[in-house]
């Protein structure tokens, strides 16, 4: 149970997979099969989504079978956008969606912060490929020197999912260092705050790879903000972080407590 075992506590309220909001995205840097199902088998009911970071999923002999054995997890494994971006850049979009169908690959991304792509080129990417797979369009760019506009940023997403996207994704890289943040880590609140007045929490995924980045929105929109970039080896803290059971949060899970105490 995402939500302990034990059941003796009164926790922040937490919605059961298949869930469409309160997601945690994890960014997979090439773990093998057998260190997936281990995690799987202990964590998989607080996974969502399971992105093969980068260009890993091209070069990984055991993809097909790392792609099984999330979906028996109930979890959907997705294309890192980057390798679509290359792909794109070589003329070759199209081979490429067509191996990740191949693959079995549920769910690709469709991002533009890498290279120098066309907004209308990523839109018909998003289209395209929103026939196939369940589409996670990335706003925002890799390059720390790129300036960040929050409504820029909140108007480039109700464009991605009007043309076929599930959720946005808001970049804030492995290094959670650029895009969402200043170069310290520290959120830009008036961007986060833009995204979720325009596109909607439940649309929206905020990467958040650090434990203070995980806190702070969870603090700011509640425990079923969705959240990715999480390391696999994070996930417990996460769920921990979600339901108060952190000091980061715990303040939330005390005033959940004292209201059931005071209905009851």
């Amino acid at each position: 149970m995402v939500d302990g075992a034990a059941g003796f506590l009164d926790l922040l309220p937490r919605s059961r997979k298949p869930r469409s909001s309160g997601l945690t995205h994890v960014l997979d840097k090439g773990s093998s099969p057998a260190e997936l199902e281990g995690l799987l088998s202990r964590a998989g009911a607080a996974i969502d989504l399971w992105k093969m970071g980068w260009g890993t999923a091209y070069l990984e002999p055991d993809v097909p079978q790392k792609v099984s054995i999330l979906a028996d997890h109930g979890v959907r494994a997705c294309v890192g956008g980057t390798l679509l971006e290359v792909a794109w850049g070589q003329g070759r979009a199209e081979a490429c969606l067509a191996w990740a169908a191949e693959t079995g690959f549920p769910c690709v991304e469709v991002s533009n912060g890498s290279i120098s792509m066309p907004l209308s080129e990523k839109r018909r990417l998003i289209a395209e490929a929103s026939r196939t797979f369940v589409v996670v369009s990335e706003v925002g760019s890799k390059d720390p020197r790129t300036p960040v506009s929050p409504a820029g940023w909140a108007e480039e997403m109700m464009g991605d999912l009007e043309a076929g996207a599930m959720w946005v994704l808001a970049e804030g890289r492995e290094s959670g260092t650029v895009g969402l943040y200043d170069p310290d880590g520290r959120v830009r609140e008036d961007v986060a705050d833009s995204i979720v007045d325009h596109v909607g929490s439940a649309r929206a995924i905020f990467e958040t790879p650090r434990k203070d980045q995980q806190a702070w929105f969870i603090t700011r929109f509640g425990s079923e903000v969705n959240l990715g970039n999480v390391p696999p080896q994070e996930v417990f803290g996460l769920e921990a972080l979600r339901l108060g059971l952190r000091a980061d949060t715990i303040a939330l899970s005390q005033e959940s407590a004292s209201q059931v105490v005071s209905e009851s």
